[in-house]
């Protein structure tokens, strides 16, 4: 079932962000970045076929579990969140899933780079007036506090992706979140917390973009105040 993209998920979910007591990181050694939360507006069936050459994207990167093929297809409906897959020549987190978003320009509030990052990176300008709260602080592997910000799109919203950063932006249905086999979490070697998996279309979803997309189904829509920053990264999402 699609979660309907009106005036009342936009009360419920500012309401549930004021009223969460958010874990804030503060570590001098790790860099301040910020990601957009962008909550828009979709339409089921629009996105039955992929507009990339997924194949192309996938060379190099290893799938992470056998019958997934990173298409990110049939994903849309209702209200819906803005999900980008990452350029794979960059020369950090190439053909990587993400957020609209980057670290923080000195003098930089969190609200001003998640809302110049989404211009910069998906071609949409929202004012401060459109941030509905804030999700809780995430230490990377890579050395980056990141923190979440939520953004009421108000409709449907056009991106415009930066090609040299952003091959396609997917708006991918808030129901998806809630699929009965996410999330998941995996044991590795490497490390004694558990890797977060959000099964999104024909692939996984991994932290720190699958810790934020966890904790935006869990406190946003569920009011549920699990902490999710110590969900372990996979090994690849290390540098």
């Amino acid at each position: 079932m699609t979660i309907s993209y009106d005036e009342s998920l936009r009360e419920r979910i500012e309401a549930n962000l004021s009223g969460h007591d958010r874990r804030a990181v503060s570590d001098p050694t790790k860099r301040h970045a910020a990601v957009a939360v962008v909550l828009v507006d979709s339409e089921v069936g629009e996105d039955r076929v992929d507009p990339v050459d997924v194949e192309g994207w996938n060379v190099g990167r290893g799938m992470p579990d056998a019958g997934l093929d990173g298409r990110m297809v049939d994903v849309s409906g209702g209200a819906a969140f803005f999900l980008c897959r990452r350029a794979s020549r960059l020369t950090s987190h190439a053909a990587q899933w993400a957020l609209p978003g980057g670290r923080l320009d000195p003098g930089e509030t969190v609200v001003d780079a998640a809302l110049r990052e989404l211009d910069e990176e998906v071609g949409v300008r929202l004012p401060d007036s459109t941030v509905l709260g804030l999700l809780d602080d995430y230490p990377t592997r890579s050395g980056y506090v990141i923190t979440p910000v939520v953004i009421w799109g108000g409709g449907r919203l056009d991106p415009r992706p930066a090609p040299e950063e952003v091959v396609a932006v997917y708006r991918v249905g808030l129901h998806q979140l809630q699929r009965t086999d996410s999330p998941r979490f995996i044991e590795i070697p490497e490390s004694p917390r558990p890797v977060v998996q959000v099964p999104l279309g024909n692939d996984l979803i991994h932290a720190p973009t699958g810790a934020v997309l966890l904790q935006l189904r869990w406190l946003c829509l569920e009011g549920r105040h699990d902490p999710v920053d110590e969900l372990e990264q996979p090994v690849f999402a290390w540098k």
